[in-house]
């Protein structure tokens, strides 16, 4: 049994981790990825650099969390049709991958994560999880609607779904117009719907 007393460490600041997460992005978007230093996301968020090495492992996964995490915690989206649902996910990984701290962090993200699968993984298994939750959801709320069927695989359409912003947005430079949300999530409907 464990009680206060016996704890080991520190309580984690949610404001020092919310002050750092500001930080990163601030510096992402005047600096750019190679530039920004953990030094310097600490020297702004005012703790000290060890404070930031309890929390992520290095600069690839507080930037990833700092920047491509933004719309976890929003409530998920029930505008009472599966695709009117997708619009506002897909909506809101176009608005997270469009701000200039993405921009910034994206080309220097994807070679870290390309030269480290363990990075990889520590990704994947902390951060997408909240993701693939929130489509879960829509999912089955479309299949109680009859919507959709019941093999419906949410990681692959989170997939497919990053992968068209990220390679529209992060790749081609694309402007994400208006329209561009509706039409996504109009493709990935129509694909998935019961039939």
């Amino acid at each position: 049994m464990t009680t206060e007393a016996t704890r080991r460490g520190r309580p984690r600041d949610a404001l020092a981790h919310a002050a750092i997460l500001v930080a990163s992005t601030e510096l992402l978007a005047e600096t750019g990825y190679a530039a920004m230093s953990l030094g310097a996301v600490a020297s702004r968020a005012r703790v000290g650099k060890d404070t930031i090495y309890r929390r992520w492992s290095g600069k690839a996964e507080l930037v990833y969390e700092a920047v491509f995490t933004t719309t976890d915690t929003a409530p998920v989206p029930d505008t009472g049709t599966f695709e009117g649902d997708l619009t506002v996910l897909v909506q809101q990984l176009i608005d997270e991958f469009s701000t200039p701290a993405a921009a910034a962090a994206l080309p220097g993200l994807l070679a870290d994560f390309a030269a480290a699968p363990e990075l990889r993984a520590r990704i994947r298994d902390a951060f997408l999880a909240p993701a693939k939750q929130r489509l879960t959801d829509v999912f089955e709320r479309a299949q109680a609607r009859g919507e959709t069927g019941p093999s419906v695989e949410a990681n692959l359409v989170l997939d497919a779904l990053v992968g068209i912003i990220l390679f529209r947005l992060g790749i081609l430079g694309e402007p994400a117009g208006p329209q561009l949300a509706r039409s996504v999530a109009g493709i990935a409907a129509k694909g998935i719907e019961a039939r």
